[in-house]
């Protein structure tokens, strides 16, 4: 069983930056497909960034492509997510997903395509 802890989140202004963390349990976190995803009040979940197992290939969504980078540190069972140039549309609880299965580049963005789930980080951006 996997379970995942994000932090980081917080309050920030328009044009700031952010660094997410998602701490994982487990001796399999190495072998497991990473991504973030966002959901803003009223909207469906959203995927934001994925990475596969060795960090070797990063997938984006085209809204934060550019501003966002996704990287992952096996040894500490942590996975990133830089945010840099930051929008209130960036506003959203950001949430950190894990699945162990191999994944084609287009599987990344869907949500059925992960197991675990964690309980969310809240990013606030000010205008």
């Amino acid at each position: 069983q996997v379970q995942l802890v994000e932090s980081g989140g917080g309050l920030v202004q328009a044009e700031g930056s952010l660094r997410l963390s998602c701490a994982a349990s487990g001796r399999t976190f190495s072998s497991y497909a990473m991504a973030w995803f966002r959901q803003a009040p009223g909207k469906e979940r959203e995927f934001v960034a994925g990475i596969n197992w060795s960090g070797a290939h990063t997938y984006y969504a085209d809204s934060v492509k550019g501003r966002f980078t996704i990287s992952r540190d096996n040894a500490k069972n942590t996975v990133y997510l830089q945010m840099i140039s930051l929008k209130p549309e960036d506003t959203a609880v950001y949430y950190c997903a894990a699945d162990p299965r191999s994944k084609y580049y287009s599987d990344y963005e869907r949500r059925d395509e992960y197991e675990h789930w964690g309980q969310g980080t809240q990013v606030t951006v000010s205008s």
